[in-house]
């Protein structure tokens, strides 16, 4: 036998497999790395996000919103906050125009101070959308995702309807006082107006007296959302025309507005046995509200679930950055001045103290322990 002969086969057979062996193995890693590769979402640019302020929660939770789903997607994202301020606002839009983005979501400080800026963007090719507040006076601006805004004011006139009893024939006249949000927000007017449809006939009949004599939307504007200003406003009606009358209820259209008119109604005496709160309307189901609510401070607030708002905002960019065709469910309601704008209206939810639990705590929006807490 040919001992060094069967050596040398022994040894190219082990070299042989080995080779074989490696050779399975950078397969399997290939194999891998193809499997990571169409997981892994492709990289499809900059989406620019700019929202009002910080002020208000929502805000922040609508821009984080859309942050993670726009990162699922594969886009990258700059989130800016302009704090109430336009100009600030208008700097950051640019700074995002110049830097490239792909796409632009903009809930509006000023939804009539934005046209030179959106045909910025236009001409670079960028498109627009207005988030939750429509962005005036510009044919440039491409859809609308927001809530159906004329039923939100809807919504807060019927809880003072019900609450007050005002659809029963035969009662006392009751006194209310109203109050609208601010004059540079398009929402804010659609909001009022909602409301007004419901309270306007209940004045004109009698039934609802406005002492203030303060109805018309100039009148009851409250600049910037201030949930100071307001409570500076009602301190003055307070003070000048219910010394002796009881106050029944109050038109606030946000959370932050109620919760300013509250402070100035406890420091009036109200919410003890002999001088029992107003009826008291809200919005935005903010979290130090919806505790308000459940202690039976404020009457009612309008839930936008705003996680779905972002989902819509997302999937209208991604549409058109894709050749997709974004999803409106409205071509009528919305003229911005030059254009009707194609829009997705999301429905929004009453929420008091009956339903608050099941809405947003088995809805998922806030654990029972943080309004508890």
């Amino acid at each position: 036998m040919d001992i060094a002969g069967v050596r040398v086969r022994r040894r190219t057979l082990s070299a042989a497999l080995a080779a074989s062996a490696v050779s399975a193995a950078a397969g399997c890693a290939s194999t891998a790395d193809d499997v990571v590769n169409a997981v892994k979402p492709p990289d499809r640019g900059t989406v620019g996000i700019s929202m009002p302020t910080k002020k208000q929660t929502r805000w922040i939770a609508d821009g984080e919103n859309m942050v993670k789903q726009f990162t699922l997607l594969g886009y990258k994202t700059t989130l800016e906050f302009s704090e109430d301020s336009v100009q600030d606002q208008v700097t950051k839009l640019d700074g995002m125009i110049g830097a490239g983005v792909k796409a632009l979501l903009i809930g509006a400080v000023d939804g009539s101070a934005l046209t030179q800026v959106l045909a910025k963007a236009a001409a670079a090719k960028i498109p627009t959308i207005a988030y939750d507040r429509l962005i005036r006076d510009t044919g440039d601006l491409s859809y609308y995702a927001t809530f159906d805004n004329f039923k939100v004011g809807v919504l807060q006139a019927n809880a003072i309807v019900d609450f007050l009893g005002l659809a029963t024939p035969g009662g006392r006249p009751v006194t209310v006082e109203i109050f609208a949000g601010s004059p540079d927000d398009n929402n804010a007017t659609v909001f009022y107006n909602g409301a007004m449809s419901v309270l306007r006939p209940y004045i004109a009949a009698g039934r609802l007296l406005v002492r203030s004599g303060e109805t018309t939307f100039d009148q009851v504007a409250t600049k910037g959302w201030d949930g100071a200003k307001a409570k500076t406003r009602m301190a003055r009606i307070l003070a000048a025309g219910y010394p002796t009358v009881v106050l029944d209820g109050v038109l606030a259209p946000n959370d932050g507005i109620a919760r300013g008119i509250l402070e100035a109604l406890t420091e009036a005496g109200y919410g003890t046995p002999a001088k029992k709160l107003p009826v008291l309307t809200g919005q935005d189901a903010e979290l130090e509200s919806v505790k308000l609510i459940a202690k039976g401070q404020q009457t009612q607030t309008v839930y936008k679930d705003t996680r779905e708002l972002a989902k819509v905002a997302v999937q209208m960019t991604n549409a058109l950055l894709t050749g997709g065709e974004p999803r409106i469910n409205d071509t009528t309601q919305y003229n911005n001045g030059v254009k009707t704008v194609p829009t997705f209206l999301l429905q929004p939810v009453n929420v008091d103290k009956n339903n608050y639990r099941r809405v947003l705590v088995d809805g998922g929006y806030y654990k029972a322990a943080e309004i508890d807490g």
